[in-house]
């Protein structure tokens, strides 16, 4: 595929996401089936709640990680400098979207530089690529033109085998890619995370990646942006349409990918993302296991506004979930992780 025709791809990808006429999130994440016990008793300072974090050795002041967001060269300059400087301010981890079309031509028109890390010098940057890249032809020479083309703390591997089926020109032939990964795990020198792209990581498949060495799991569960509806909308014939609209609600809920990843992966770090609408589904996806949160489409338009308009949007979620940890009686991140969480009626 040209670079122009990626670029297309990414462009029309990102029109889809922004048009509020168009339905992309036609599954539930999950997180509604639960609710936190109120306590009216917290005896805690709400101002002195502790939200914060870190992500490999870096500190966070909360839990938070700008997930990956797509954008064709008009547009992902701006995108990504006004997520990095907003990242910065709030002191939460940013991850780019994929970086194949600047490995493949060049970074400076898609805004993948190392002026990211002088924008955010003091928080963790991720790379990011596609799996499927592995078996063709991608290695550690492209691994490590990714990290240091931004500077990053480590390197996402992106799995979307869905959205690649339905794809029109996307790729199918995804044998040998756990051994790639497991071989890239070997030698780059930063760490490896693993992430769905919005249908969500099975206990088996994360248990297999951490296995293979990966550091990190994201399960970008189903609830979020359906990328097979994402596929439907830009299918050239009607075929493509009635193949990709099959799956608009294919995956794993984001709450219960969350709790059978964390039950087969007691140690693993683990970021919830899939679906996160405010602060209370991100403190859900933090008692049910998640370490981090993952947010992207929700911050989407505010990233193509300003880096002030992403601020604000992300200060409203974490006073959410501040508040959250308030009238639970926890009074750090730890203590919500043990807050009790039941099963919402009906």
């Amino acid at each position: 595929m040209t670079e122009n025709e990626l670029t297309t791809r990414k462009n029309d990808h990102l029109d889809i996401v922004l048009d509020p006429a168009h339905d992309r999130r036609l599954s539930a994440s999950g997180f509604d089936a639960w609710r936190f016990e109120h306590c009216a008793l917290p005896e805690l300072d709400l101002d002195a709640v502790d939200l914060s974090a870190q992500l490999f050795g870096r500190p966070l002041a909360a839990p938070l990680l700008i997930s990956s967001m797509t954008g064709g060269a008009r547009r992902a300059a701006a995108i990504n400098r006004h997520l990095a400087e907003a990242a910065q301010e709030l002191r939460i981890a940013l991850a780019v979207g994929s970086q194949r079309v600047a490995l493949e031509s060049g970074a400076a028109n898609h805004g993948l530089t190392g002026e990211l890390r002088r924008l955010a010098p003091d928080v963790p940057l991720l790379a990011n690529f596609g799996a499927a890249q592995l078996v063709r032809g991608y290695g550690l020479d492209e691994a490590r033109r990714a990290v240091a083309m931004i500077e990053a703390d480590a390197l996402i591997i992106h799995l979307n085998p869905l959205q690649e089926a339905v794809q029109p020109g996307g790729d199918r032939d995804w044998r040998g890619v756990l051994q790639v990964i497991e071989r890239l795990a070997r030698t780059l020198e930063v760490p490896l995370v693993a992430k769905e792209v919005g249908a969500g990581l099975s206990a088996d498949v994360a248990r297999r990646l951490l296995d293979a060495g990966v550091d990190v799991l994201d399960v970008a569960g189903a609830g979020g942006t359906s990328w097979a509806a994402v596929e439907a909308a830009r299918a050239a014939s009607a075929q493509q349409r009635a193949v990709a609209e099959a799956f608009a609600g294919w995956g794993i809920p984001t709450a219960e990918a969350i709790q059978a990843v964390r039950r087969a992966c007691p140690q693993a770090t683990l970021i919830g993302s899939g679906g996160i609408r405010d602060g209370i589904d991100a403190a859900k996806a933090l008692a049910l296991g998640a370490n981090l949160v993952g947010q992207a489409a929700a911050v989407l338009q505010s990233a193509l506004d300003s880096s002030a308009a992403v601020v604000e949007h992300f200060r409203v979620l974490t006073e959410q979930l501040r508040i959250v940890c308030f009238c639970t009686g926890s009074a750090d991140l730890a203590a919500l992780a043990r807050a009790p969480l039941v099963r919402a009626p009906g």
